[in-house]
């Protein structure tokens, strides 16, 4: 095979954050809405906990803002990602592509970025779908603290 003739690499192979576009910036977000659900920090040692409470503009049937555009206006909490915070991501989970390249780590097999599937987050068992609950039906965070599931291998349509 010839150079020409080789696949060129993936954007996020070949750009740095800073260096994307916005339209590959958003195709990062894998749509689990993991960022979405409540979280509570330790005071003692500066853990995060995750809750199985969602913003309330969480749709949690497709895991997206109902009120994209608009959710910083409607909600002060939400944080917009943006390169000037990768040093921030930390509060993201694990599994996230901003955080992982802000790292310099891989996507996961599972990404639909890798394979073409937007629903492979779900079947991957990373989308919040089957966990969260709207943060209104939710007396006491606490009692919502969850862990959050380790992904589950993906097969793709080749096998």
């Amino acid at each position: 095979m010839t150079e020409q003739e080789k696949p060129a690499k993936p954007f996020w192979q070949q750009k740095r954050l800073s260096q994307m576009s916005h339209q590959e910036w958003e195709s990062l977000c894998d749509g689990c809405g993991r960022c979405c659900l409540h979280k509570l920090e330790d005071d003692d040692d500066g853990r995060m906990y995750y809750t199985r409470a969602s913003c309330e503009l969480l749709d949690i049937k497709t895991c997206r803002c109902s009120d994209y555009q608009n959710r910083e206006q409607l909600m002060p909490d939400c944080i917009q990602l943006s390169v000037d915070q990768a040093e921030y991501f930390d509060w993201l989970p694990s599994t996230c592509a901003y955080r992982l390249l802000a790292e310099g780590e891989p996507l996961p097999e599972w990404h639909p970025l890798i394979t073409g599937d937007k629903d492979s987050v779900v079947k991957a068992g990373v989308s919040v779908t089957d966990i969260a609950k709207p943060d209104t039906e939710v007396d006491d965070l606490r009692e919502e603290v969850i862990a959050l599931p380790e992904p589950r291998k993906v097969v793709s349509h080749d096998s």
